[in-house]
């Protein structure tokens, strides 16, 4: 079942900038990568869907429900971290947080409080003090503490350590066992690649492939062969290099990583 569905969605602002004809869907339990390079209308397609802009063509649903009709309702059940996160920068980030908390009617602060830990986060400082990978763990705990159904990330870990990317990633993986929906745009292959079951590519405000990881991998091997001067050293090259031996020669399969994948999309060269 599709939870989020994107439907010929077309916003054009000129001069080649905004989203064409855009279709595709996210299924529930899904972590589904949406990636391209900055100013392919990753941000516009995400406004959309959060209620921000009216389509001025074609249609975003989540649970079937119009996203700018419906985006009250709908954003109760979203947790949501913009590319660039904005804070009142004179509260302390306990404020923030209890003021979040409040603003979506929650009487339980368990959650937040693991949060708090697992990010290793210390809240009780003035926002406008705090580093660039602090504000980031504010921004994923009022993101993720009141339990949301639906997660649309926008490079969630711009900012963090690579411990507390690695502690993201693993955070990810238990809310997908949990059945959560999750649209992740990033920037970070190691990322897309753990935790993404399929992946989007926007290009110039296009869609050029919609795949999982392992059609994307499949699709992009490359195959050579390697003759040798006898079969006693075709099977050794083979068993050393993991091939296929038949008599001289060995036929050995190479796959592109995902980032070079990527910028072969990226690049307009598929």
């Amino acid at each position: 079942m599709s939870t989020i569905e994107i439907d010929s969605l077309t916003r054009n602002y000129g001069h080649g900038k905004g989203v064409f004809d855009l279709s595709f869907q996210v299924h529930r339990g899904e972590v589904f990568g949406f990636l391209g390079p900055n100013g392919a209308g990753k941000t516009t397609t995400i406004r959309h869907l959060l209620g921000f802009i009216k389509s001025k063509k074609g249609k975003c649903k989540i649970y079937g429900l119009d996203c700018w009709k419906n985006r009250d309702e709908l954003q109760k059940k979203l947790g949501y971290i913009p590319g660039e996160i904005s804070f009142f920068e004179d509260m302390t980030g306990e404020q923030f947080l209890k003021f979040k908390l409040k603003y979506r009617g929650i009487q339980d602060d368990s959650r937040m409080k693991e949060l708090i830990e697992m990010f290793e986060l210390n809240p009780k400082g003035k926002i406008k003090k705090m580093s660039k990978g602090m504000k980031q763990k504010l921004g994923i705990v009022a993101a993720f503490m009141h339990n949301p159904d639906i997660l649309i990330l926008d490079e969630p870990t711009s900012g963090l350590d690579p411990l507390m990317q690695n502690r993201f990633i693993q955070l990810l993986e238990e809310e997908k066992k949990k059945g959560k929906t999750i649209l992740l745009s990033s920037h970070i292959f190691d990322e897309v690649e753990r935790v993404c079951d399929r992946v989007g590519i926007i290009r110039e405000g296009k869609l050029v492939t919609v795949d999982s990881i392992e059609t994307l991998r499949s699709r992009h091997m490359r195959s050579y062969k390697v003759h040798l001067d006898s079969q006693e050293e075709a099977i050794s090259f083979a068993k050393d290099f993991d091939g296929k031996q038949e008599g001289n020669t060995v036929e050995l399969v190479a796959k592109q990583n995902l980032e070079s994948i990527f910028i072969n999309y990226y690049g307009g060269k598929e």
